[in-house]
């Protein structure tokens, strides 16, 4: 997939999930107040705060889609990244929020009876973002985007969220007023979760996080596969935006001229550009095989 048809792709699914949130946000807001559930108003806000995340993606990807300049010469794809950050501190700041006002009104035993387009907007809620979360999941993992990975979460988590909403508000629906509040707070750990894995997968990629194994040894695999290559060694990967970079070195015959050498590191970085469309660059050194050298590091 070419460099504009993967942004593209990313943007079509960002887009199609902004303005169905736009929608959801909408309905559960009015559902929750003139239905008078406090777990379902709280899913309305949440959705609020999902516009400030899922925007955040958009101009990410919008940025990260620059190429290289003067001031970045290794691209603008952590743009991407650090959106993922912000997404991750607004999922987790929603799950402070919602679980504080739960506890509140279970210790102030502050009750509604909720009405029944409160029960239809958790319903409705689930099916649409569990569907969102898999359309979303699906091409960002086929793109290996860190941003549209983290609005899929974002989309698995709204969908979780509605599941204790809907059992809470269908419970003080028939009379048990208690359960609403406590579907809130029940989904503000759910919440907090989902936050802080996508904390954690955004810090790793802006930290320099080594890449996955499997990934590091097809890679490896690809690169020995090519004739003369006697060995590979040192292989590193790290994640950019929607991107891969890896530094490997190669050991092949000292008694190579360089143009020889060079053109079959060529080779290599080509095999591996075919076999990963989300491997942006391929940095190679090369060394004499079975002769002692010295690779100098500082990291």
């Amino acid at each position: 997939m070419q460099r504009n048809e993967r942004f593209d792709s990313a943007d079509r699914i960002v887009k199609i999930g902004f303005w169905i949130n736009a929608v959801l946000m909408i309905f559960k807001l009015a559902a929750g107040y003139w239905g008078h559930s406090e777990a379902v108003f709280a899913d309305g806000i949440e959705s609020a705060c999902d516009f400030v995340a899922i925007f955040s993606t958009m101009v990410a990807l919008k940025l990260g889609r620059k190429p290289f300049d003067e001031k970045h010469p290794y691209g603008h794809g952590r743009a991407e990244s650090l959106s993922a950050l912000l997404v991750s501190m607004v999922i987790l700041g929603t799950g402070a929020w919602i679980l504080y006002n739960s506890i509140h009104s279970v210790i102030d035993r502050k009750f509604q009876s909720p009405q029944m387009i409160a029960v239809v907007a958790a319903f409705l809620t689930i099916l649409i973002k569990e569907w969102l979360y898999r359309f979303t999941q699906k091409t960002g993992t086929l793109l290996a985007s860190p941003s549209l990975l983290a609005i899929a979460k974002d989309h698995r988590k709204d969908a979780i969220t509605s599941i204790s909403t809907l059992a809470g508000v269908t419970g003080a629906w028939f009379g048990f007023g208690i359960l609403d509040p406590l579907a809130a707070g029940i989904t503000a750990f759910f919440i907090l979760h989902i936050g802080y894995q996508t904390f954690r997968d955004a810090a790793h990629d802006l930290m320099d996080g080594s890449a996955p194994p499997d990934f590091i040894a097809e890679v490896t695999r690809l690169a020995e596969s090519v004739e003369r290559v006697e060995h590979v060694h040192d292989i590193r990967g790290r994640r950019t935006g929607q991107y891969m970079v890896i530094d490997l070195k190669l050991e092949m015959d000292p008694s190579m001229t360089v143009k020889e050498s060079h053109d079959i590191a060529t080779r290599v970085k080509k095999l591996i550009f075919d076999g990963f469309p989300n491997v942006g660059d391929v940095m190679i050194h090369i060394n004499p095989h079975d002769e002692e050298h010295e690779d100098l590091i500082r990291l």
